[in-house]
C-alpha cells in the first residue's frame, strides 16, 4: 500500500454528545470524536475500521473532510502488515495500558 493513501473510512452510528455519553455507558462501543458535538461509534454500522489495533508507532492516521473519519498510510504499509492508528485517547480518560511493543511506546493509550 503506498503512503498517503486513503485506505477505508470509519463509519457507524453518528450521536450527540449527550448520546455519546449514554452510549460510553454499554460495552463494546468505538466512539470516534468528529467535533466538539458529534461522534461516530463504529459498533453500530461500522466499516472494519473500528476494529484496527492502536499503536504508539502507527502505519495509519485519521483525518476528518467533511464530517467524515478516514484512515490514511503514513507510509508504505507491506503485504501482510498490520494495520495500526494511534488512538489518542485523553489524558482524563482512564488510563490504558499499552502493550504494542513499539520501539517508542508511551505505555500508554493515553496522550
Amino acid at each position: 500500500m503506498p503512503a498517503r493513501r486513503r485506505l477505508i473510512e470509519y463509519t457507524g452510528a453518528r450521536l450527540n454528545r449527550r448520546q455519546a455519553k449514554e452510549r460510553a455507558q454499554v460495552l463494546p462501543n468505538y466512539l470516534f470524536l468528529v467535533n466538539s458535538y458529534w461522534f461516530v461509534d463504529g459498533s453500530v454500522g461500522g466499516s472494519g475500521a473500528e476494529i484496527i489495533n492502536h499503536s504508539c508507532e502507527p502505519n495509519l492516521a485519521a483525518r476528518i473532510h467533511e464530517g467524515r473519519i478516514f484512515y490514511y498510510a503514513l507510509r508504505v504499509i507491506e503485504p501482510g502488515e498490520e494495520l495500526t492508528i494511534d488512538y489518542h485517547f485523553s489524558k482524563d480518560e482512564e488510563e490504558l495500558i499499552c502493550r504494542c511493543g513499539a520501539r517508542n511506546c508511551r505505555g500508554t493509550v493515553n496522550q
